[in-house]
């Protein structure tokens, strides 16, 4: 059975070596949060009114700053990324569907849509042209009933959260809409943002800004919700971003996962509903903690490491990270391509065999379905 190695995040205590150098960021920073306090770091920055977040060094793998990141929240729309990592890789761009009704059946009332309609024709990238850019839980209805339907999708993600050592996640509605029992964490959100930007065509379409959709009249523009990644209502387009989700329901709140590259170095902030209630906040608190995740390059210390857990794809049951830490010398030393992240895993110089390799190689199931006919 073929193992490969997928991403989960770890916050694991700080060695006692390390106390007299790093500690919790004192009461500024307010209760749950764990940053360092080195000489020379900026203090996180102030107005942080999220219930969770995270901040995390994706080329590292270490852990910035943190605040209740295993607090199990609503996820809304972001738990469309687990739902992409579980199912983009299986049908080509080019894959036509023809929805019918049972395709649409069940999108809750309220649910953020892109206007997919019974009895057109819609190629795979239309549809995820319309679950990134307009969140639309009918494109992802449909998608879903090309994998087998609901419930098997559901059930799919939850094994993918496993297998990415995701353990804070409960699926009940692969497309983010509220369901009694539905959680995430930032913990959890951040694995799934990483696993997906390893994938070329989730990179891509997280990060597109706008583009043509099916219309009755031929074409239609969309736009990205994402406002820092556009540049709207109110918000500027951020520095660097290149992605990845943003959601809201009633129960999440306002909830947002953003990376950003600069300088060749890719941060991840995850935010989990703001309290604050000002116009924004979401957006807000995730550019402050990148600004500040930019600023603080080479003199934050991390609080916590990424873990490689190695897994196997096909169904197998997932190794405890003890089994799956490889060294250096295990995979030849070689430099990472981008897609693989390879993470780095604190002193003992472990490095993942690659995240590029959940995509792309078990693509067995591709065109499966292709020729059957609250906004989360």
């Amino acid at each position: 059975m073929t193992l490969i190695a997928a991403a989960a995040v770890s916050l694991t205590s700080i060695p006692a070596a390390a106390h007299d150098a790093t500690s919790r960021q004192p009461a500024a920073a307010g209760a749950g949060v764990q940053a360092a306090a080195a000489p020379g770091t900026r203090r996180l920055p102030g107005g942080l009114s999220a219930l969770s977040w995270m901040v995390a060094d994706a080329d590292t793998g270490s852990v910035l700053a943190a605040k209740n990141p295993h607090r199990k929240l609503p996820p809304a729309s972001t738990l469309k990324t687990l739902f992409a990592v579980t199912v983009l890789p299986k049908f080509s761009a080019g894959t036509v569907r023809r929805v019918s009704s049972g395709d649409l059946a069940g999108i809750g009332a309220g649910s953020s849509v892109v206007g997919v309609k019974e009895g057109r024709r819609y190629s795979v990238a239309d549809l995820w042209r319309g679950v990134f850019l307009r969140s639309g839980n009918d494109a992802v209805h449909v998608l879903a009933a090309m994998n087998g339907g609901w419930g098997n999708t559901a059930q799919e993600m939850q094994e993918t959260a496993r297998r990415l050592g995701a353990r804070d996640t409960t699926v009940k509605s692969p497309d983010g809409y509220d369901a009694p029992g539905q959680v995430s964490s930032a913990y959890d959100l951040t694995v799934f943002a990483r696993a997906g930007l390893a994938n070329d065509d989730f990179a891509r379409y997280c990060a597109t800004p706008r583009a043509a959709f099916p219309g009755a009249g031929g074409t239609t523009m969309i736009e990205n919700t994402n406002r820092i990644l556009v540049g709207s209502h109110g918000m500027s387009r951020y520095p660097g971003i290149i992605g990845v989700k943003n959601g809201y329901t009633s129960k999440a709140g306002n909830t947002l996962i953003a990376a950003a590259r600069r300088n060749g170095r890719t941060l991840l902030v995850t935010v989990l509903n703001p309290q604050s209630n000002e116009n924004n906040a979401v957006y807000k608190e995730a550019g402050s903690l990148l600004d500040w995740g930019f600023d603080s390059a080479g003199t934050a210390q991390p609080v916590g490491t990424l873990h490689a857990v190695r897994t196997a794809y096909d169904g197998g049951v997932p190794l405890g990270p003890e089994a799956a830490e490889l060294t250096a010398a295990d995979t030849g030393g070689g430099s990472p391509r981008r897609s693989a992240l390879v993470l780095g895993a604190g002193a003992a110089g472990l490095v993942a065999m690659g995240l590029g390799a959940l995509f792309g190689r078990r693509r067995q199931a591709r065109g499966r379905a292709g020729q059957g006919s609250g906004p989360a």
